[in-house]
């Protein structure tokens, strides 16, 4: 499944609602621009997944067909199904890490990020004797995930841990060296 059938997916949940959205709406919601927004709209309705019709104010509705709601099913089958083998390999790819970690004697590790992946961590992290300390995320700094409330990155110092974790979606070697800048040693710092 790639972005463009994902954003599809997207779409069409937005378009099956009960709410009008605007093309703005749709925008802010993708994280994309509002050009590349009409341009989605304009091959969707060419493909007869929905049609549009004028509300008062300038404003347009638009209402998904037979077969705009069979694409959605489709997509929505086809994200669930990435979505499993994504969990799958991750919880694999970490379950060899941690206990790889845990056979050396690591005891303590922070996790930079605080998303899904980081999740995902968290419970594998649960088949090992390792103890979480912290979690750092400037984007998501003072909320809660699990028991544990999101850090700044700035307060790594303050952390004592073996090991920090990269769990975000990031560039690695960019976040690798920014990590080593609060004076974090290289070989403490795991990617995923």
């Amino acid at each position: 499944m790639d972005y463009q059938d994902i954003r599809t997916l997207k779409i069409l949940e937005e378009l099956e609602g009960n709410h009008t959205p605007s093309q703005r709406y749709l925008s802010n919601q993708l994280n994309i621009s509002l050009g590349l927004v009409n341009s989605f709209l304009k091959r969707l309705s060419k493909k007869g997944y929905f049609k549009a019709t004028s509300i008062p104010k300038n404003r347009v509705k638009y209402i998904l067909t037979p077969k705009g709601a069979l694409e959605k099913s489709r997509l929505t089958y086809a994200y669930v199904q990435h979505s499993f083998k994504f969990y799958r390999d991750a919880r694999k790819k970490l379950r060899n890490t941690l206990k790889q970690l845990d056979r050396q004697g690591t005891q303590s590790i922070v996790f930079y990020g605080a998303g899904d992946l980081a999740e995902i961590a968290y419970l594998t992290l649960q088949e090992t004797t390792i103890k979480l300390v912290g979690i750092v995320d400037e984007e998501k700094e003072s909320k809660p995930f699990f028991q544990f409330k999101v850090q700044a990155p700035e307060l790594l110092n303050n952390m004592n841990f073996d090991k920090i974790l990269i769990t975000k979606f990031v560039s690695k070697p960019s976040l690798v060296e920014k990590i080593m800048h609060f004076g974090i040693k290289k070989e403490s710092i795991l990617t995923f």
